[in-house]
């Protein structure tokens, strides 16, 4: 099930920090990661959280890994030199994107949640919130490598987490509002967004747990897309701008 759109039809202000995101996210992809095919930048920006847990850069020599499927053998690059403080890395990871596919799913799912949590939120309310919710998704993940011990070197990146949080907000928001979506990728159709975000949680659910026993291995981040979600759901109406008290005068 694909979401290509959604009901608009309420949406009041233009969304022009949910375009600027998506510019940003393609922008550093682009001309920073060079398409993507820039492993130095991978390696030396991406969120690692070992170095988060300790403050300290992390330098790790290239290693030789060999496919279990194909026998064939390759050289991993090793952690390179941070050029800035390690816990910018968290920031600037949320911008950046292991691939193509990771981009274009990324920023298909910000342009249809995001100009609706925006407009029910406000410009600066939004962006705030969509900050936070990544930084809340990437400190769950954290927390999690901590736990298991696994994962503690891997390189981190993707808008995922922050986007969890607008998927999270948007169904707090708008559960009864209509998603397009492409049933089996070709047959086109609508459901309501609890039906759509509903199904992409449990999702994320069952992979997370599976991770936690062991059983996955397929370099996704489920904990920050759980995590992210979450604060999301339950604590988009903070960020819920008061509506002004208007005076009555009765005569």
């Amino acid at each position: 099930m694909l979401p290509i759109g959604d009901d608009n039809t309420y949406r009041l202000r233009t969304p022009v920090v949910t375009w600027i995101l998506i510019a940003l996210n393609i922008g550093v992809f682009i001309f920073f990661q060079g398409f993507g095919t820039d492993e130095q930048v991978v390696y030396s920006y991406s969120m690692i959280p070992q170095e988060i847990l300790t403050g300290k850069d992390i330098v790790t020599p290239p290693t030789v890994v060999m496919d279990r499927w194909s026998g064939e053998r390759y050289t991993l690059p090793g952690l390179a030199p941070t050029p800035v403080p390690v816990f910018l890395t968290i920031l600037i990871s949320m911008f950046m994107h292991g691939g193509i596919a990771h981009i274009a799913g990324n920023m298909l799912f910000l342009s249809i949640f995001g100009d609706n949590v925006e407009d029910r939120l406000g410009h600066f309310r939004f962006l705030l919130f969509y900050l936070v919710s990544g930084l809340v998704a990437a400190a769950a993940h954290i927390l999690v490598c901590f736990v298991t011990g696994d994962g503690l070197l891997t390189p981190t990146l993707g808008a995922s987490g922050a986007i969890s949080g607008i998927m999270g907000a948007y169904l707090l928001l708008f559960p009864g509002n209509r998603v397009r979506v492409l049933l089996f990728n070709f047959i086109p159709t609508t459901v309501s967004a609890v039906v759509v975000i509903g199904l992409w949680f449990i999702f994320q659910l069952i992979n997370g747990l599976g991770y936690l026993g062991g059983t996955r291995g397929d370099g996704v981040a489920y904990a920050a897309h759980i995590g992210g979600f979450l604060y999301g759901f339950f604590r988009v109406r903070r960020y819920i701008p008061k509506r002004r008290r208007v005076r009555y005068y009765y005569y």
